[in-house]
């Protein structure tokens, strides 16, 4: 799909919020995903785009985190295999699904990523939480978290807004004490499901390249500068500027 100029600048903007809010409270998909869909672009090949444009950015913060990841060496084989497979099997089911089908179905993709997103101090308050309750979670309460684990990364693999808050919640109820090492698994873990999921598109040729190239660009700069927002702003401001943002955009995708 050709761009124009205007398109350039709504594209590169839009990615260099994403990365932005991404860098200090997440959300960036709620400004990156839509923009692509405003320039006309179909809702499986903008999906699939933004998937492609915001994965460098997520994949690099993976390196931050190597000493935590040491010492998860167990956790890291089962969940790793759980998301390859999940983001696998999100990428085919959307590679599957009718144009029309998902059109209808990003409202309710959009609603649920708002709520995990605003439910996220409270999941995160629960991920810091010591061991208060000292019963150990058991196997079969274990394997059944395993199975939800699996589902987040199918979600993951076929939208993905608020990953990472959900995979955070299953890290939390299976007992998961420090927020570093949580945060570590969770950031892994979505740069596994994203990844394997952007492999699977591009083998489809449904990447949009000249649109995720202006995107990826803008995200990394985004990404970096986030740092600086990050310092001078309220968490809790970017917070409620993204809350405002998907609720608005949420609203419009029901009444288009």
């Amino acid at each position: 799909m050709p761009l124009d100029f205007a398109q350039i600048v709504l594209l590169f903007m839009a990615a260099l919020v994403a990365g932005m809010l991404n860098a200090v409270a997440g959300g960036g998909s709620f400004i990156s995903f839509p923009a692509l869909l405003f320039t006309g672009m179909p809702a499986i090949l903008a999906n699939a785009t933004n998937a492609a444009a915001l994965w460098p950015g997520a994949a690099a913060s993976v390196g931050a985190y190597r000493e935590e990841l040491k010492s998860q060496r167990h956790e890291l084989k089962l969940f790793s295999g759980l998301s390859l497979l999940g983001g696998l099997l999100g990428a085919l089911l959307l590679l599957r699904i009718r144009e029309s089908v998902f059109e209808q179905l990003i409202p309710y993709l959009m609603l649920l990523a708002t709520v995990v997103f605003i439910a996220s101090p409270m999941i995160t308050r629960l991920a810091r939480k010591k061991h208060n309750d000292q019963t150990q979670v058991g196997p079969l309460r274990r394997a059944g978290l395993m199975v939800i684990y699996l589902a987040v990364a199918i979600y993951g693999g076929f939208f993905g807004a608020g990953l990472g808050i959900l995979t955070l919640a299953v890290l939390a109820l299976l007992g998961g004490e420090n927020i570093h090492e949580m945060n570590a698994l969770k950031t892994l873990q979505a740069a596994l499901i994203n990844g394997v999921a952007v492999f699977t598109f591009i083998i489809a040729g449904i990447i949009q390249w000249p649109q995720m190239f202006v995107m990826t660009i803008g995200a990394i700069i985004g990404g970096y500068s986030g740092a600086a927002v990050a310092r001078r702003m309220p968490t809790r401001v970017v917070r409620g500027i993204v809350i405002v943002i998907s609720v608005v955009l949420t609203v419009y995708f029901f009444v288009r």
